[in-house]
């Protein structure tokens, strides 16, 4: 299967788009974890919960890309 070149650019877009955000989301609630965790350190299995919750946006980046590519790319 030959994917064409602007399919390719969106698959890589999405999933670098999707990086970024999650890097700068996790970069505040990580900071702001920190300091509930200092306060009050029977919280730290919720700061965990909500450092992994962005995560979610890489996946769904990765599976529009997937989709992009294998779908829609010809």
């Amino acid at each position: 299967m030959e994917v064409s070149g602007l399919a390719a650019v969106g698959a890589g877009l999405a999933v670098g788009l999707a990086a970024i955000g999650t890097g700068i989301a996790q970069s505040r609630i990580g900071a702001a974890g920190l300091g509930v965790i200092a306060e009050k350190p029977n919280m730290l299995g919720s700061v965990i919960l909500l450092i992994a919750l962005p995560e979610t946006m890489v996946i769904l980046g990765f599976a529009v890309a997937a989709m992009v590519l294998l779908l829609g790319g010809g």
